[in-house]
Formats: C-alpha cells, sequence, structure tokens
C-alpha cells in the first residue's frame, strides 16, 4: 500500500503571469479551425460555430483577470508539500509536488470533515456551486461540514509528477496525508468520475481514515452468483425484463445509455489510455485544441445543462494555465491502464468498498453509466441512495443542490451516516 506525508501548508493566491495571458490572446489571434461538413453535427464532435463562438469570446471578451480575482477573493486557497512512496521498490517515491486545494471551515467545532474529489476533465472550480450549500450555520439546522477541495495531482493548481507509475492509489495516498495534515484523522469523501474511484481507494487502503464515501458515479456491475445467488437471481430476472420490456424505465435507460456511450463516447478514453504523450502535442500547443477536447464533454456529458460561455472559459483556463502543464492530466489514464484497473484490460472499474465505510450512491439519469440501482448495493454497505431526475457528469456543477441534499440527509440526526466520522457530528454537541 502506498503512503505519504503532507506537510508545509501556507496559503496561495492565483496568480497568471501576464506573459503567459498575452501568449494565449497572441495564440487565439492566429487560430485556424478545420473546415466543416454542410450537414455537420454533434455526432462528428463540437460543431465549428460553437468553437469559434468561444475562441471570439475568450480572445476579445473574456477576462481571466476578474475570474482569478473572484477565485481568489470567495475561496481560502492553499498549498502543501505531498511526498509519496510507492508500494512497489521500481517506482519509488514521487515528490515532494504541490498540492493545491481550498479549505472552508465552516466554523463549527464538530463540522464532518468532507474532501470533495473531481475527475476529468473536471477540477477544483467544479465545487464552487457545492460548497455556498454546505457552509450550514448553526441556526440552519443541518449539519455543518468542513470543506477540503484539492486540486488532484497533475491537474489545475497542483504540481506535477515527472516519473511514470503515478496511479490513482497514489493519488488517494496524497490525498489522505492531506487530510491528516490538516488535523481530520477521520473524514468523508464525495466525488465522481476519478474522484469516486480515488475515493475508493481510499477506502480500501484507509478504512479507517475514510468513514463515509458518498458518489455519483456508481460504478457497479451484476451480483455475483455466489457471493450473492439471491440478488443474482433477481438480476437474471432484471435483465430477462430489459429484453422483453419490464424493466424499471430509469434502470433501462441507464444500460441503454451506457451502452451507447462504451459503443460512441470512449474515443478519448482509448486515446488517453494509451498514447496521451502524442494527444498532447495538441493540447499543449493549441487553445483551441485544449479547448474543443474539454468542451466536447462539457456538453455531451450534461444534462442538457445551460452553459454559460465565462463558466466554460473559466475552466478550459485552469487547464491552459495548470501549473502542472497542459497534458499532466491525461496521463492518470494511462497510469491506472499499466496499473490493472483500467478499463481496457476488462479488470477495471467496479470497486468495493470496506464494510466498516458507509456509502451513499447517487444517481443521474444522464450520467454515463447509470446502472440499475440494484447492482449499487453491491459495492458495500449501502446506507442512503437516491435516484435523482435529472442531471448528468457533473453532478456537483449541474444539480448542486441535490448533492447537497443527499450529503443533508446521509448526515443529518437521524441519518444513517450521523455519527460515523469520530467526533465530528456535523452538530454543536
Amino acid at each position: 500500500m502506498a503512503t505519504a506525508t503532507a506537510r508545509n501548508i501556507r496559503p496561495f493566491s492565483i496568480r497568471v503571469p501576464d506573459t503567459d495571458l498575452s501568449d494565449l490572446r497572441a495564440r487565439l489571434q492566429r487560430a485556424s479551425l478545420p473546415d466543416e461538413l454542410d450537414d455537420a453535427g454533434w455526432d462528428y464532435g463540437v460543431p465549428a460555430a460553437e468553437v469559434r463562438r468561444l475562441v471570439s469570446r475568450w480572445r476579445d471578451g473574456f477576462d481571466w483577470r476578474a475570474a482569478e480575482t473572484r477565485l481568489n477573493e470567495s475561496l481560502p486557497q492553499f498549498v502543501a508539500d505531498v511526498e509519496v512512496e510507492a508500494d512497489d521498490e521500481a517506482s519509488g517515491r514521487f515528490g515532494p509536488v504541490e498540492v493545491h486545494f481550498v479549505h472552508v471551515r465552516s466554523g463549527v467545532e464538530g463540522a464532518v470533515p468532507l474532501l470533495w474529489l473531481h475527475g476529468w476533465p473536471g477540477c477544483f472550480y467544479e465545487a464552487t456551486r457545492l460548497i455556498p450549500l454546505l457552509q450550514a450555520s448553526p441556526s440552519s439546522g443541518g449539519p455543518a461540514f468542513d470543506i477540503v477541495v484539492p486540486s488532484l495531482i497533475n491537474f489545475g493548481f497542483s504540481g506535477r509528477v515527472a516519473k511514470r507509475g503515478f496511479a490513482p492509489t497514489h493519488q488517494a495516498a496524497a490525498m489522505n496525508a492531506l487530510m491528516h495534515a490538516l488535523g481530520y484523522a477521520q473524514y468523508a469523501a464525495q466525488g465522481g468520475d476519478w474522484g469516486a474511484l480515488i475515493a475508493f481507494h481510499l477506502a480500501r487502503q484507509y478504512p479507517g481514515s475514510l468513514r463515509v464515501l458518498h458518489t455519483n458515479m456508481v460504478m457497479a456491475g451484476p451480483p455475483s452468483p455466489w457471493r450473492r445467488p439471491l440478488a443474482f437471481a433477481a438480476f437474471a430476472a432484471s435483465m430477462l425484463g430489459y429484453f422483453v420490456g419490464w424493466m424499471a424505465d430509469a434502470d433501462a435507460a441507464g444500460l441503454k445509455r451506457a451502452k451507447h456511450f462504451m459503443e460512441n463516447g470512449m474515443g478519448y478514453y482509448h486515446m488517453q489510455s494509451t498514447r496521451p504523450q502524442t494527444l498532447g502535442y495538441g493540447l499543449a500547443d493549441s487553445p483551441v485544441g485544449l479547448l474543443a477536447w474539454i468542451y466536447d464533454k462539457l456538453v455531451t456529458w450534461t444534462d442538457d445543462f445551460p452553459w454559460e460561455d465565462d463558466d466554460v472559459l473559466t475552466w478550459v483556463s485552469i487547464y491552459w494555465f495548470s501549473r502542472a502543464g497542459r497534458v499532466t492530466h491525461t496521463r492518470l489514464y494511462y497510469e491506472n491502464e499499466k496499473a490493472g484497473m483500467g478499463l481496457l484490460n476488462r479488470r477495471g472499474g467496479e470497486m468495493i468498498a470496506p464494510s466498516e465505510v458507509k456509502l451513499g450512491l447517487a444517481y443521474f439519469p444522464k450520467e454515463l453509466f447509470r446502472p440499475p440501482m440494484a447492482w449499487g448495493r453491491n459495492l458495500g454497505t449501502v446506507v442512503y441512495e437516491k435516484d435523482h431526475e435529472s442531471g448528468g457528469h457533473f453532478a456537483a456543477w449541474e444539480q448542486p443542490e441535490a448533492i447537497a441534499g443527499d450529503l443533508r440527509i446521509m448526515f443529518g440526526k437521524g441519518g444513517l451516516a450521523y455519527g460515523a466520522v469520530k467526533g465530528r457530528t456535523g452538530f454543536d454537541e
């Protein structure tokens, strides 16, 4: 098992050099967009009109300095030096590397420490619509949270690892060390995409520290006929129902969407899992290429979310101005495959949490993979589940009220996660 240490926590403010802003504008002024078929639609990728509009706004109207000021003034940000000791001699030691994070304390002594983890192409900015909803005052009657939102290593304003082998298990070790350095011996976690996978690694590697896990990306397969024969029998009956039209509508729609995604939406995954460096030349050199690569997912992975152009450009700018680099974020896919946990080697995906870790599962209809709810109960000790009416892959951004509501119920008095974090019930008691 990988181990890590975190130390030297200090305040941080975002300050992109003027030269980087000038360089971006110059690149955008020289942008050359590809030709497009007369009848092309989103099935070909991002339409040229969408990219042309965003490039024009990014070049001539978007104010990064204003966005930077808002982030600095609204979010208490820090960095810590984190060093990860790999679990094999070949990989050795990673770091020290600076980890950037937001840390919002509630002011309630017994607040639940909540580690919020982003995925790809997410970033810490994704949590900014959720954070205010979890800042409950003592008079609100709901649980309070101390919220920690890191930029994963190799993402955003965190640093980069310059050697091969840095996998999600090592990200988990780094995040656990950060929480301990902040004084949280036990804590809860919430996340989707890579955030969900890293949270499950936290549960498996450090069940004494991560006590509760809530995820909006339920990576669950059907029940095992040997471990849960009755559940498997129910699964077999449900699949028969799927083919003859008896399965619950939400479950059937989720399987249909997953099938479509696996057949039509996995190009990015194959590229980032096999040839990230080749892809990186385009992403690192062209802001238009990076914009299109990310914007494609922001649109197609959400539930018809009405994106504001400046939110998209803030999001993409964080990737462009990343202190880690403009290609490092893709390497997590490659390293996960090499570690034997990826989708391409057919052993990845589902993660089972230890029984002592309490799970909350949120199902959103436009998630990339929305399994039948019965499958999710195979992932561990599920104490809460909710089938939400709308929302997609970026739930904390699209449906922050839904995520906050789930957490308030789970950790509220009477909720099955109440008191699960030792000495931190979420209330002054």
